[in-house]
């Protein structure tokens, strides 16, 4: 049995299921995007959990709808401004005002590349990651604090890693007993077919789904030979080194249950304690 992993917002359990951690708190992809979800300051839609999401100065835009104000070309992957409240690439802002680099403290003649972010500005060779140093020029980065850095070093640096494949989860995942996966890790160790979202079992420090648990790690019951799982519920009798279906563990004389009763164990087989007595 799992432990109890429930949605922050609906309550729902995520053990098994997607899920993403904000503030502190775990949600459904369906409660993200109804309660937690940034909303794209240019379509007004909110920006899904699985939807590439810029920021600036305190506004958030899906990957697609981060575009020039005047020329309309996408800024995704390129140096941008900002003028009057407007975001704006490189080519069409005015460069003759951007000030001192925030960085090396020295001025930014106009005519050469600069980047704004947070209400200060840059050479585009200054603006760079705080871990590796490397100029982030017209690539994704991720603010934290004070600091910005490019996504690798953040990985590096903040992400949690998979149990399974140890490499950073990005995005999302899967949480089993407190450990973190990738959707994409989290298989069944005979068939690999994913788990999230499934019925799965573990069996020492392996899961399995229903069907191959059943098959290949299950013992058999001692009467009918078939799986014995105690999925669902279902009542299982052990004794010794075998066990049964509950339905299963009759008297082999009488066929009366012997679930939670006494019984005789003779030659392997089980008797009710009134048809053992004529053994």
């Amino acid at each position: 049995m799992t432990e109890r992993f429930d949605c922050h917002y609906c309550k729902d359990s995520l053990n098994g299921k997607k899920y993403i951690q904000k503030d502190g708190h775990p949600c459904c992809v369906r409660c993200y995007e109804k309660f937690v979800a940034n909303t794209c300051a240019e379509c007004k839609k909110p920006i899904g959990c699985d939807t590439k999401e810029l920021h600036h100065k305190g506004r958030y835009w899906h990957e697609n709808c981060f575009q020039c104000h005047k020329c309309r070309r996408s800024l995704a992957n390129e140096s941008f401004g900002l003028k009057d409240e407007k975001i704006i690439c490189t080519k069409c802002s005015s460069r003759a005002d951007s000030g001192v680099c925030h960085g090396c403290k020295r001025a930014i003649r106009p005519g050469t590349k600069s980047v704004e972010y947070s209400g200060n500005n840059w050479h585009e060779n200054c603006f760079a990651c705080s871990r590796c140093l490397q100029p982030l020029g017209s690539q994704s980065f991720i603010p934290k604090g004070d600091e910005v850095f490019c996504v690798t070093c953040h990985e590096k640096k903040f992400a949690k890693h998979c149990y399974g494949c140890r490499k950073a989860i990005t995005s999302g995942g899967v949480s089993y007993h407190d450990q973190p996966w990738h959707s994409e890790c989290f298989v069944c160790k005979t068939c690999r077919k994913q788990l999230s979202g499934q019925r799965f079992t573990a069996h020492e420090t392996s899961m399995y789904c229903v069907d191959c648990y059943s098959s290949f790690v299950a013992k058999k019951c001692a009467a009918c030979h078939k799986a014995v799982t105690g999925f669902e519920g279902a009542q299982v009798v052990t004794f010794e080194d075998r066990q049964w279906h509950s339905e299963c563990f009759i008297c082999k004389k009488c066929s009366i249950s012997l679930a939670e009763k006494r019984f005789i164990n003779h030659n392997r087989d089980v008797y009710c304690t009134d048809c053992g007595k004529t053994l």
